[in-house]
């Protein structure tokens, strides 16, 4: 068994060699080095890990020669349920490559054993487990083309074809600055996404407010402002109609608002996350509030723009003010305290650096940001794109999340700076009075008015138990809800398909886990149980306005307007 012992170490070697290049943390990696592939330093678990290592690749090999003498087939080790890399025939078919496949898959699971029995506090435990998924999805012999038998295949049947293509994919992409992961010349914002009829009503240097017309003719009193991400374009809420959960409230009586983020600039960059609050949240609701006269309006976050909202709010209950009826969070965070991968990385040394670098002026790249969430689920939206459209020449099909997942947005460095330390570093706007806005200290306890807080099962960005810790710190009336899939398809699940599922309960319990244990899976979209509870904050309906705007906002150009078409820098 020492060959393969001594494999398994050489394994692990270039597997570190590989982790430190790719910048992981060298004190882990030297701890991992220590203990994962030196007997000397092994725990009793990491032996016992050491063994079975060798005794799979033994078994491996011995099935491959077994095979080619016509016996019976030893499968060692099988991909885990959804991975389709291996799905094609040629990987179990032909032995050489199967024999690759299972290697992989071997050596894989014994770099996750490892980080598992390391003896090591949970941070970093957590910061390990995300470097090496990384390195391993990353080293998968389906991204290269020596080893991927359906690429070698397809350029054998196309006589070099699918390679010549896949280098013009790669160089256009290099142009372009980005990878390129679904058909963009399928889409264009206003011709076929951002469909909702309507106009730009109010606009600063950082926001344009969009209303869109009536489709229904009667109206709630109280209009519906809408505040998306900053860190995306807002059309992810009106994609194409039959998807738009703009048009949807629209058609159910909602005189919907829109804030229309901006691509910003240079000319931004030095915009504050307090900026952010009074350009982009409270300058809106004035505006939708005097085009509509309504005293108080409901009001929906999406993600950070949840967040954004949520602390605007917060100002104005710290003035004394409240103009909001009714407040929804879409898969938005106010207590930081679980922020999944997102923030394994986030400490003091890379928020300082962060603030040095743009703290008091500059802007950080949407492009930057939109690879880190890619990255999140590297095999899906990664390394599956660089085998379709490099290794094998093909192109991505059209869809239209992926296209607006690409068309980013930038952000002013100040504001960025001050979320990641307030926010994902100190966990401070959960504390009553210790964060600072526009001159107040805010309580996030003082709004009391009822809130409707979406959270999705699989979300990968804002984990579905840490939206739920919402609910321990606003005080109004609240239903929680828990919508199946992730962070955009689970928002984004249209009521006229009526897909999926989503949880809900009639109590709330401090426990997440408690929780979902008293919940109710209910069919079909959240979407319908949402408006049902919307229409109860509405108020009375009356006969709707065709005109949009009025005397002091009036229309400045049709929907979707200027800035959601800027592209980032």
């Amino acid at each position: 068994m020492a060959p393969f012992i001594q494999a398994a170490q050489a394994f692990m070697e270039n597997f570190l060699k590989a982790m430190m290049a790719a910048g992981a943390d060298p004190k882990l990696a030297t701890l991992m080095q220590a203990t994962a592939v030196h007997p000397s330093g092994a725990t009793a678990k990491m032996s016992e890990l050491q063994a079975r290592l060798a005794q799979q690749h033994m078994r491996l090999w011995s099935s491959l020669r077994g095979r080619q003498q016509g016996q019976a087939e030893d499968t060692v080790a099988t991909p885990a349920p959804g991975d389709r890399r291996f799905s094609g025939a040629p990987w179990q078919a032909e032995s050489f490559y199967d024999f690759i496949r299972q290697s992989y898959l071997i050596n894989s699971q014994y770099a996750r054993d490892a980080v598992e029995a390391l003896e090591v506090d949970d941070a970093s435990r957590e910061r390990m487990r995300f470097s090496v998924s990384q390195l391993i999805d990353a080293l998968s012999p389906a991204n290269f083309f020596a080893t991927n038998p359906e690429a070698l295949k397809l350029a054998l049947e196309t006589q070099g074809a699918s390679l010549a293509q896949g280098l013009k994919n790669l160089l256009d992409d290099v142009a372009k600055g980005h990878l390129t992961i679904t058909d963009e010349s399928a889409f264009e914002v206003g011709r076929n996404l951002a469909m909702t009829e309507g106009a730009v009503v109010y606009e600063n240097e950082l926001i344009q407010l969009v209303q869109y017309a009536p489709l229904a003719g009667e109206v709630y009193e109280r209009p519906l402002l809408m505040v998306p991400p900053c860190i995306n374009k807002f059309y992810i809420l009106d994609l194409q109609p039959e998807s738009s959960f703009v048009r949807h409230a629209v058609e159910q009586g909602h005189t919907v608002f829109m804030v229309s983020w901006r691509n910003v600039t240079a000319a931004q960059g030095k915009l504050t996350w307090d900026d952010y609050l009074r350009l982009g949240v409270l300058d809106a609701i004035e505006a939708v509030r005097s085009i509509t006269r309504a005293k108080r309006i409901n009001a929906l976050g999406f993600c950070v723009g949840g967040t954004l909202l949520s602390s605007a709010l917060a100002v104005q209950a710290a003035q004394g003010e409240t103009t909001v009826e009714s407040l929804t969070l879409l898969a938005s965070m106010l207590d930081f305290s679980d922020t999944g991968e997102l923030g394994l990385f986030v400490d003091e040394t890379s928020v300082a650096g962060r603030e040095a670098a743009m703290g008091a002026g500059g802007i950080m790249p949407g492009r930057e940001l939109a690879f880190v969430f890619s990255a999140l689920r590297a095999n899906d939206l990664v390394w599956s794109y660089v085998v379709n459209n490099y290794l094998k020449g093909r192109q991505p099909a059209a869809f239209d999340i992926l296209y607006w997942n690409a068309d980013s947005t930038n952000l002013s460095g100040p504001m960025y700076c001050s979320y990641l330390r307030n926010m994902y570093l100190t966990n401070s706007l959960r504390e009553p009075g210790r964060l600072q806005m526009l001159g107040h200290h805010v309580d996030l306890g003082a709004l009391r008015m009822p809130a409707y807080i979406l959270a999705t099962r699989e979300d990968h960005i804002v984990p579905w138990k840490t939206a739920y810790l919402s609910t321990g710190i606003l005080k109004g009336d609240i239903r929680f809800v828990l919508g199946a899939s992730g962070h955009v398809v689970g928002v984004i699940n249209p009521a006229g398909k009526n897909r999926r599922s989503f949880w809900a309960g009639t109590t709330l319990p401090a426990s997440p886990d408690d929780w979902f244990e008293q919940t109710t899976e209910m069919p079909g979209s959240w979407w319908h149980d949402w408006i049902k509870w919307l229409s109860t904050h509405g108020g009375a309906r009356r006969k709707a306005k065709k005109t949009l705007g009025n005397a002091k906002y009036k229309p400045i150009e049709p929907a979707p307007g200027r800035y959601v078409r800027e592209p980032a820098a």
